[in-house]
């Protein structure tokens, strides 16, 4: 599991160098649920908020996400994907899918079968039960 979170994190590096692990996964989430507020994105991973408002920041910085008043409520501001996040989370999900097949090729069905069986369990697993494994440091971006 290590050698995994570590390809990601290399990954997510060369994609766009003044991004981490973090922020790709934090860019996931954001258009994964279509937009929320960074003390959503802090309690979903169980991060201190001030670990998120730098992510944030950053994010902001680099035009991937935007601040937008809550319709609904004009206190709270909602984090957004822009075009640019949406793009370079796109480009994320092709290379990794690249990478994924190139790392399959040769694999009998039974075994890919097998594999994604265990992926889906662990996955689950770590959803249903709140631990560390959903953190953004131990949990590559989804795919």
């Amino acid at each position: 599991m290590t050698v995994f979170a570590r390809r990601a994190r290399a990954s997510a590096g060369r994609m766009h160098p003044e991004l981490s692990l973090v922020s790709y996964t934090l860019l996931g989430h954001l258009e994964e649920v279509g937009g929320c507020r960074a003390t959503d994105l802090a309690e979903h991973y169980a991060l201190d908020k001030s670990t998120v408002s730098r992510q944030v920041a950053a994010l902001e910085r680099a035009g991937l996400i935007d601040r937008r008043m809550d319709p609904e409520d004009h206190r709270v501001q909602v984090l957004h994907l822009t075009a640019a996040g949406t793009e370079i989370l796109a480009q994320v999900t092709r290379s990794r899918r690249v990478a994924f097949r190139e790392r399959l090729t040769g694999w009998p069905v039974e075994d890919l079968a097998r594999f994604a069986s265990y992926v889906q369990r662990y996955n689950g697993t770590a959803a249903d039960s709140g631990t560390a494994a959903e953190k953004p440091e131990a949990s590559p971006p989804r795919d």
